[in-house]
């Protein structure tokens, strides 16, 4: 028999939805059956499956030891704190019960795309374990993860849930847009004035790239982008952007659209321009961090005590030498 107690951080999610978190080698009308055979019950009595959990509950799961490891797979990779130059704590803005704030580098997914990636979620993972926050057994009952990504190239704030609680206010808070994100890119051409543009953007997932149009096409998003310059060099522009609306690859796309790339970007940027930073400075990715997160004043949940609170990235090093080559120019 395999017992879980529910704390006041994984509170109200239904108990089917955790069961097969726990039993993700099975499908649900399995789970119900069992619940109707009372071989899976919560608090000592049967139960639907429908019902919300609380604080203090308790499930108990009565299979056989080996029935149970067929059915779970609670594997994760053993990855170290420090693997290569990833080293995590070096990464952590802020840290408390419910999240981590983490300054992401360029070159590491957020999230694994295959089996054999490394990402900055298994990392965290990992790392709550060796600090013995985590157990693999509570892995069965929720697994905490990033909530916003970045593109593998893309450097800069990362928020880790690291809880149920946690995940459901900022997923809902990302949903409605109420978390402000703000990012700096250096893109070719001068740009002099602060703007709020829209455009349409449509998807190709088979070749992970996107288009912009400034008309509406079938299948578009609507996105909204709002920029400043921060510095205006003799052929080149730091850019202070907001997303307003978080499609994939929006910000280099619609830059792209604009005529303004962000250097080093491989996939709608300037080939002349990419090729000069890369021999120059060695560097092999877009010029794009995300450098700031703003907490809405009103945030609610476990989210509350960190109203109206901001957090900041420093540019990579390497960002900082491209910068400071043309204000010498």
């Amino acid at each position: 028999m395999k017992e879980f107690s529910i704390d006041e951080k994984e509170a109200g999610l239904r108990l089917d939805k955790q069961l097969l978190k726990i039993l993700n080698n099975c499908g649900s009308g399995f789970i119900y059956k069992m619940l109707r055979k009372k071989n899976i019950t919560l608090n000592g009595a049967k139960a639907s499956g429908n019902e919300h959990l609380k604080a203090g509950d308790v499930i108990r799961i009565y299979f056989s030891d080996e029935t149970f490891s067929k059915l779970s797979d609670k594997r994760i990779d053993t990855i170290p704190v420090s693997s290569g130059d990833h080293d995590i704590s070096g990464m952590i803005i802020f840290e408390n019960e419910d999240m981590i704030i983490l300054n992401k580098p360029a070159g590491l997914l957020s999230q694994k795309a295959s089996a054999g990636d490394i990402s900055l979620n298994e990392l965290c993972i990992r790392y709550l374990i060796e600090k013995n926050e985590l157990s693999e057994d509570r892995l069965s009952v929720f697994k905490p993860s990033v909530c916003n990504r970045l593109d593998r190239n893309t450097s800069g704030l990362i928020i880790f849930a690291r809880n149920y609680s946690a995940a459901v206010s900022l997923s809902e808070m990302l949903k409605m847009r109420e978390l402000k994100k703000y990012y700096l890119c250096l893109v070719k051409g001068r740009i002099e004035k602060s703007e709020r543009t829209d455009g349409y953007l449509v998807k190709d997932g088979g070749k992970n790239k996107v288009s912009v149009y400034s008309d509406h096409r079938e299948g578009a998003s609507h996105i909204i982008t709002e920029y400043t310059p921060v510095e205006i060099f003799k052929d080149a522009t730091l850019l202070k952007v907001k997303l307003v609306t978080g499609k994939s690859h929006q910000i280099r796309a619609h830059l792209a659209f604009m005529g303004h790339p962000i250097f080093g970007d491989e996939k709608y940027g300037d080939r002349r321009i990419n090729t000069l930073i890369r021999e120059r400075y060695g560097i092999k990715h877009q010029m794009l961090h995300s450098f700031r997160l703003i907490i809405p004043d009103n945030a609610g949940g476990c989210l509350k005590k960190l109203s109206g609170m901001s957090f900041e990235a420093p540019l990579p090093e390497e960002f900082n030498s491209v910068i400071a080559s043309y204000k010498d120019k």
